[in-house]
């Protein structure tokens, strides 16, 4: 894992890596949007983690907003109690690469990554 680029008080921590590819990707998409993280039900683990770029317009009163650099990651007050302190990474290998979320609250994980129970 990369070095993260936050501050202990933030409950969603991005990598410097996962950062700059958000970025990357949020450029391709021509427009200033943020990033909201959170969980939906379903995947082979009972959890699985959803992440999507958003208009900041849709930000509420529910969420919480967390600030890298100028660039907004938001997760409502809900999935955060499932994701709080979740570090999320990118890695680049060839095979078995993309988006990889750390979460110390998980008490199972799939073999996938991209689900998990609590």
């Amino acid at each position: 894992m990369t070095q993260t680029t936050q501050t202990p008080q933030k409950g969603i921590q991005m990598t410097e890596t996962a950062l700059k590819q958000v970025m990357m990707l949020r450029q391709q998409q021509g427009s200033d949007l943020c990033l909201r993280v959170g969980v939906r039900q379903g995947g082979c683990s009972g959890m699985s983690y959803t992440m999507d770029f958003e208009d900041p317009t849709n930000i509420g009163e529910q969420d919480e907003v967390y600030d890298y650099e100028g660039f907004q990651v938001v997760c409502d007050r809900k999935s955060l109690l499932y994701l709080y302190g979740l570090v999320l990474d990118y890695n680049t290998a060839l095979i078995g690469g993309g988006f990889t979320f750390t979460n110390p609250n998980a008490t199972q994980t799939c073999g996938c990554g991209s689900s998990f129970s609590a």
